[in-house]
């Protein structure tokens, strides 16, 4: 793959590895674009009380684009590296979200609902949550806030779509109404999606998103891009022959890129 554009370290307390590190792994699997995408602080919980090593420090966020910046020109002749953030969508902040969007000089910013209230759906940690719940009404909730995220206006891409599978959490119902009107926000407002490698490894043992998922962005002609969702150095890029596979048996043939908020397609 040419790029990856969704990965993390070790700010977050889940990952490993420096900024340096994923760059020079992306440059070994000879890539072209490495984008740099940890997660936003916590805005809407404790991070005192709350689950720990969830997200950078607040303090961290100032060091974090620093470094990004300062690594963006030291290798410039070597790979064009990107500068975004994993914005996560919480319904009532989206102000405070805002405010940190608008305050760094981004190439690009993920929307990624992580969240229901003070439930994160993706952390294995809190999978208890699940009990005593109808699926289909988590479903309901969860691409309910898809779409509020899509028509924030915030973001450029909406990442793992599907994530809300990460666990094998599955409605008994058929949920591609749910999905298909997440997509028709996502494609109302202009954004793109990504091909999310780490899926995977998870119960869901698919990536996000699903083909047929895949295959209803393309019919609503969304752009594509795609991210490892790398915690670790030597996670960058992966899947990424499966994920082209996957792209052109859909149809796509371009990816999506990003540059101080702009978007441009280019080949694979």
């Amino acid at each position: 793959m040419r790029i990856d554009y969704h990965t993390h370290n070790v700010r977050c307390g889940h990952a490993v590895g420096t900024l340096p590190e994923y760059i020079e792994s992306a440059i070994e699997k000879g890539m072209e674009e490495i984008g740099l995408s940890d997660h936003m602080p916590l805005l809407h919980v404790d991070p005192a009380t709350y689950y720990p090593e969830m997200a950078m420090p607040m303090d961290e966020l100032p060091r974090y684009v620093e470094e990004c910046l300062t690594l963006k020109e030291r290798y410039k002749n070597r790979i064009k590296v990107k500068v975004g953030l994993e914005g996560d969508f919480i319904e009532g902040y989206e102000e405070p979200i805002s405010r940190i969007i608008e305050a760094y000089p981004w190439d690009y910013v993920i929307g990624s609902v992580h969240f229901l209230g003070t439930w994160d759906i993706t952390d294995f940690r809190q999978v208890h949550n699940w009990e005593g719940k109808r699926a289909i009404e988590v479903y309901e909730r969860y691409y309910d806030a898809v779409r509020k995220a899509a028509a924030t206006g915030l973001y450029d891409y909406i990442g793992h779509i599907d994530a809300i599978k990460r666990f094998g959490f599955r409605p008994e119902e058929d949920v591609s109404t749910l999905e298909d009107a997440a997509l028709e926000t996502v494609a109302k407002h202009g954004l793109a999606i990504e091909l999310n490698a780490a899926g995977i490894h998870t119960a869901a043992k698919e990536m996000y998103p699903s083909f047929r998922m895949l295959e209803r962005a393309k019919a609503y002609h969304i752009p594509v891009t795609f991210g490892s969702d790398a915690h670790h150095p030597g996670k960058v890029g992966q899947k990424g022959a499966e994920a082209q596979t996957m792209l052109k048996n859909v149809g796509y043939s371009h990816l999506a890129t990003f540059e101080g908020r702009k978007r441009t397609l280019i080949p694979f």
